[in-house]
């Protein structure tokens, strides 16, 4: 073995032919080493002070050079076993000229099967290997050659879609710009329709009250002409019932009238006839119009047959058989009053005891209580009182009115609508689509993959998801968060996805790589709830510096 020093920034080099010795060293026009040692820790090996010893690189043991490869393990460590079976720590170097260097345990040396392409590591072996170095080097040269091929096309599609990314956010920026300037026009136009609406309102308000003021008045005089026939017909019945006409109703005259017969048993008890009398023993018109009409008259109507409660549903035919052609009950004077609510405020008690006869029908005003037979016919509502006719000058103010309001309503929707496309174009320009824009274009786009269960979507900044391919709901794996580490663009994370049973909220991670189009390339689930998608797309065509000059100089 040989050496040479050479002093200066280059090191040293090997200037003569070696031979392989006795200790293994191995040199050809290269820094001599002992077999199994790179040409990086060769300087750890060389024997500068001409000692003839070898320091465990461990630094715990000294031993002789010549023990250095002679298949006997001495350091604790392996380091003086490189190139030999003896250290089962130790580590053999291959050196591949022409591929890749390797490194493997030194176990596999001489053991029969070919681990370096150079055949390094079988030199005392019986296997037969050959030096496959070059043709592996040539295979991988032309995968770099058409890898870097494919980096260079797709970082000029990168710099294309860069190029639609700013030009994107520029057409967002102009838009923004007409946007702010057409709002304030857009909100000068709301405010004239809401003062015009408000004039419209006024007028067509003053016109209405004319016709509200007479229905107030017409319903205030049939009110009162009800209030009046029920005041005769109280006084009719009191002056019936006062048989030693004394102006006052008592507790006997009640009951020598069989019609207050309660129960039904041939008698009127004192107590059925002092419920009559609201629990006294008599009263004068007044009193007996005030507390004790309500009571007496729904009872002389039911046992007229004019008025009836509800019946149970096995005693609706019977029922129907008091009803008329057209659904209602046939009521006489006042009771038709009656049924229609017109009773003055003395009659409230009479009034709630006949709307819990029908509590379920809502009775507006002027309208008829449904009967037994509409709510047979699937309790329908009654149809709505005709249109109020107005006079034209009145309806002219109505259609000016409702047409104020309409283009209010117009003008107040387009000012929303054009409050959130700036909120929209403000987030888009706040986005972050990478160091030159080149991701813009994928917003607004989605990409499936299909395995065999199911359909991914991904979605660029909004959403990741997950459909059955049988068909059903998606379940949305998670909604766009950030990028991974702050520069970089390789990984795009989605977050706050469906909760799964019993588990955390969905979420993914989007692995980006270079090709020459954009698709999903793979979806897993590495762990629960967890999933991982891989996607290619121009987009991550980054052409290094050094790659950039290796480019400048193939051109020239």
């Amino acid at each position: 073995m040989f050496t040479r020093q050479i002093h200066g920034a280059a090191g040293w080099l090997l200037l003569m032919a070696a031979t392989v010795g006795h200790f293994g060293w191995v040199a050809r026009t290269e820094i001599p080493r002992p077999r199994g040692v790179s040409i990086s820790q060769a300087i750890l090996y060389e024997d500068r002070a001409g000692s003839g010893q070898f320091v465990c690189l461990d630094g715990r043991k000294v031993i002789h050079r010549e023990q250095i490869n002679d298949d006997f393990c001495d350091c604790d460590d392996g380091s003086d076993e490189p190139g030999t079976a003896a250290c089962p720590q130790a580590t053999f170097h291959c050196t591949n000229a022409g591929y890749k260097s390797l490194n493997i345990p030194s176990s596999r040396v001489n053991d029969g099967i070919c681990d370096c392409c150079d055949a390094s590591d079988e030199y005392a072996s019986q296997a037969n290997c050959v030096n496959s170095c070059s043709e592996l080097g040539k295979e991988d040269r032309l995968r770099e050659k058409q890898r870097g091929e494919m980096l260079r096309t797709g970082n000029s599609l990168r710099l294309e879609m860069a190029q639609r990314g700013r030009g994107l956010k520029d057409e967002q920026r102009v838009r923004l710009a007409e946007l702010e300037k057409s709002r304030a026009e857009a909100e000068a136009l709301r405010d004239e329709k809401a003062s015009l609406k408000s004039e419209a309102e006024e007028l067509e308000n003053a016109a209405l009250k004319v016709y509200r003021d007479r229905e107030e008045e017409a319903k205030r005089l049939k009110e009162e002409a009800a209030a009046h026939s029920n005041r005769d017909e109280a006084m009719e019945t009191f002056q019936k019932f006062d048989s030693n006409q004394n102006n006052l109703l008592e507790l006997v005259e009640l009951q020598t009238r069989i019609v207050f017969d309660r129960n039904r048993d041939g008698a009127v008890t004192e107590d059925e006839a002092r419920f009559f009398l609201d629990e006294r023993d008599q009263v004068d018109f007044e009193t007996f119009v005030t507390l004790c009409w309500p009571r007496v008259k729904p009872f002389l109507m039911m046992d007229s047959g004019l008025f009836k409660p509800p019946a149970p549903a096995g005693e609706e035919m019977e029922q129907a058989e008091l009803q008329s052609e057209d659904g209602g009950y046939e009521l006489e004077g006042s009771e038709a009053d009656l049924r229609e609510g017109h009773v003055d405020d003395d009659e409230g008690q009479l009034d709630e005891e006949l709307d819990d006869e029908e509590e379920e029908d809502d009775v507006g005003e002027g309208e008829i209580e449904r009967t037994e037979y509409d709510r047979d016919e699937q309790r329908s509502a009654p149809a709505p009182p005709p249109p109020v006719q107005y006079d034209p000058e009145t309806q002219e103010l109505i259609n000016k009115a409702n047409e104020a309001r309409n283009q209010h309503s117009e003008a107040e929707r387009h000012v929303r609508e054009m409050d959130q496309e700036m909120r929209n174009i403000k987030e888009l320009l706040d986005k972050d689509y990478g160091r030159e824009e080149e991701f813009a274009p994928l917003n607004g786009e989605c990409f499936n993959f299909e395995d065999r269960e199911y359909v991914y979507k991904l979605c660029p900044f909004d959403k990741a998801v997950q459909q059955p391919r049988s068909g059903g709901a998606e379940t949305r794996l998670g909604t766009w968060e950030k990028w991974g580490h702050k520069g970089d663009y390789s990984t795009m994370h989605y977050t706050n996805g469906a909760p799964c049973w019993n588990g955390p909220h969905r979420s993914a991670i989007v692995h980006l790589e270079c090709g020459l189009d954009t698709r999903v390339l793979a979806v897993t689930e590495p762990n629960r709830c967890e999933y991982e998608y891989r996607m290619q797309t121009p987009a991550a065509c980054i052409l290094q510096d050094d790659q950039s000059k290796d480019r400048a100089h193939d051109e020239l």
